[in-house]
């Protein structure tokens, strides 16, 4: 069963802002909508497929050490498909924020967070320098 795996970015194809397009404009929301949508179908398709693995794979092994792995291959999958449950949600509530008219905005200091950062994360919901900021005080404060 293959691990979790980051957006593929050869699922789309990159926007290419026409000059003087205005940033978040129906054309770029329906981009960032799409790259959403199919990312959330590729994790709810590997929801189902360890459904099915895992019911099928179930085996009662007479060795306890075939047995011991059979149940950290599922404990791992789970844990993955539980991460995996998280990004949906969050997937959910950036595509609530596209609906509002509100993504690609920064929610700490209101700039524009970039096309290209949120083709490279669409989830992103900081812009760089507030998200390094953010990264600094959790390293400091250990978090």
């Amino acid at each position: 069963m293959p691990d979790t795996k980051e957006f593929a970015l050869s699922n789309f194809t990159p926007y290419e802002p026409a000059k003087d397009e205005e940033y978040m404009n129906d054309a770029q929301q329906a981009h960032f909508s799409s790259i959403l949508r199919n990312w959330k179908q590729e994790l709810m398709e590997e929801v189902d497929r360890t459904k099915e693995h895992m019911q099928t794979e179930l085996n009662n092994y007479a060795d306890p050490n075939d047995r011991a792995s059979q149940e950290e291959e599922f404990n791992l999958e789970l844990r993955t498909r539980d991460r995996e449950r998280k990004l949906i949600k969050k997937i959910d509530k950036t595509l609530d924020l596209i609906e509002a008219g509100d993504y690609g905005y920064c929610e700490s200091c209101g700039v524009e967070i970039g096309i290209r950062r949120l083709e490279a994360r669409p989830t992103a919901d900081l812009c760089i320098d507030c998200k390094t900021l953010a990264e600094i005080k959790e390293k400091q404060l250990g978090v």
